[in-house]
């Protein structure tokens, strides 16, 4: 019999997107990648999903000749075989030298840049361009680096064990993907960096990005600090929320899903707000992101143009995020401490699928169900009738069972109440969250000592069962999730 978790400690993991050109991209030959946080990774994606406006190759043509340019891809041997679809390497980096001092102490952006990549994605757009699918890769994860000359000092190194953030400090965007592609077996065709500051700057054009959390997020590294519920975060806010690692125990993979929602948030805020169709609004976000954006010569205005006539109707339906299933958490290397080691098996079969432009979940319908911290099934109840309405604690027990709960489906009587209400031991005050959302309009009460089953008392204000489901909507081998599944409703 299932107990439900304890309020004590960090929240537990529960069982807890799709572009579309109307012709196959052009192979772009594979270009250098620089790495840093998720942040930068979402500002990256806005520019492909903000080039979908379509709205004319004057304006395109003008933002082109704006956006920096590198070669991650030169004079490199030994490639990929290309697959179908496209494939983008997004990487995020530290840089804030345009960031203010008084917006560096609000948001804790103090200390000196790392130049290494916190947040490294592929994203790969389907052919038919009617899907997009985001891949986490962790900067935490063991790789091997293949022979190379350090960037900075210009020793040449023999192939060796590092974590996968650190390739961009020795080798920059050409050995990040070098490095990527040697671990995945996908080829890259396009590379795209951003830093802190077009974050920022992005969101604020935007108008700012809803997020939904139903647990507090505290992190007094980044300074934090979100209640429960809906919160319309701007620019600074925002870079705190993709950043932060110390709100519970999941450390970076947690960061990464919150990184994977704020993406998919951010997606829905261009495409629902008219960003796509509004050519002054589109040029100043569009600005606000390739003022501080790095890409390979060959993403450019007929690119940007193709990607856009198919992403017109893109939609966080449309994508699909995913994180690299790990395989072993906190593996010791000499010299270089805790990595992460993927998952052979499952990580293989991952990038496969890329290669062979295969969805990474079957499709399932929306839920309109309510997103709790605790599962249902993880939830225990007994349910009393506190009305003199007969039969009515059976229909609540059975309605509750058919959530998910895990009801005694043996309900008893109790003396007269008002209100239905929750009863429930203080210490598995998340589960009894999760159950009152269950119940519209239910009054929660503390009761020491009552232990893991909670309470149901039904009142005369009874009206319905609502469907609930864990927070964590992943689903399938890989941990999958749609990008409207981590929307807000």
């Amino acid at each position: 019999m299932p107990t439900p978790p304890r309020s004590p400690g960090r929240p537990q993991s529960h069982p807890q997107p799709r572009p579309r050109p109307s012709r196959r991209a052009p192979r772009p030959a594979p270009r250098p990648k620089r790495p840093r946080w998720a942040l930068r990774a979402a500002t990256a994606l806005s520019v492909v999903v903000l080039a979908a406006a379509g709205i004319g190759h004057a304006v395109v043509t003008s933002l082109d000749a704006d956006i920096a340019r590198v070669d991650p891809f030169k004079d490199m041997k030994n490639r990929p075989r290309a697959g179908h679809g496209m494939n983008l390497l997004l990487v995020g980096t530290d840089g804030r030298d345009k960031i203010s001092e008084e917006e560096r102490q609000k948001y804790r952006l103090g200390g000196a840049p790392c130049h290494c990549t916190d947040t490294i994605m592929i994203v790969h757009i389907s052919e038919d361009r009617e899907r997009a699918s985001i891949v986490s890769l962790p900067r935490d994860s063991y790789a091997e680096l293949p022979a190379h000359t350090d960037a900075t000092t210009g020793e040449h190194h023999k192939a060796h064990p590092i974590k996968l953030n650190a390739a961009y400090a020795e080798g920059g965007p050409q050995l990040t993907v070098r490095t990527v592609e040697k671990m995945t077996r996908v080829k890259i065709d396009h590379y795209l960096e951003v830093d802190f500051t077009s974050f920022m700057r992005t969101v604020d054009v935007l108008g700012g990005v809803r997020v939904c959390t139903a647990e507090r997020l505290n992190d007094p590294y980044t300074g934090l600090d979100l209640a429960p519920g809906p919160h319309d975060l701007r620019g600074g806010q925002a870079l705190q929320y993709v950043r932060s690692r110390h709100v519970d125990g999941a450390s970076d993979l947690g960061r990464m899903q919150r990184q994977q929602r704020f993406l998919a948030a951010l997606v829905e805020r261009a495409t629902s707000s008219g960003v796509l169709l509004n050519p002054l609004k589109f040029r100043d976000v569009t600005r606000a992101v390739l003022g501080s954006v790095r890409a390979d010569k060959g993403f450019g205005t007929g690119e940007l143009l193709d990607l856009g006539r198919a992403m017109r109707t893109f939609s966080p339906s449309s994508s699909e995020f995913v994180t690299v299933p790990i395989g072993q958490m906190g593996y010791a290397v000499k010299g270089i401490g805790s990595t992460l080691k993927w998952d052979p098996v499952k990580s293989a079969r991952l990038f496969r699928s890329l290669r062979e432009d295969k969805p990474l979940a079957a499709h399932r319908p929306h839920s309109a169900a309510v997103r709790v911290p605790v599962a249902p099934q993880q939830i225990r109840v007994q349910v009393e009738n506190g009305t003199s309405t007969a039969g009515l604690g059976r229909r609540v027990d059975a309605a509750l069972a058919a959530t998910g709960f895990d009801t005694t489906r043996r309900p008893a009587n109790a003396a007269p109440v008002r209100r239905t209400t929750v009863a429930y031991d203080p210490r598995w005050d998340r589960s009894a969250r999760s159950l009152a959302a269950a119940l519209p309009g239910s009054e929660l009460r503390p009761v020491k000592g009552q232990g893991g089953t909670l309470k149901v008392i039904v009142g005369p204000d009874f009206e319905k069962v609502r469907k609930v489901r864990a927070e964590d909507a992943r689903q399938g081998e890989f941990g999958v999730v749609r990008g409207d599944e981590v929307s807000c409703p």
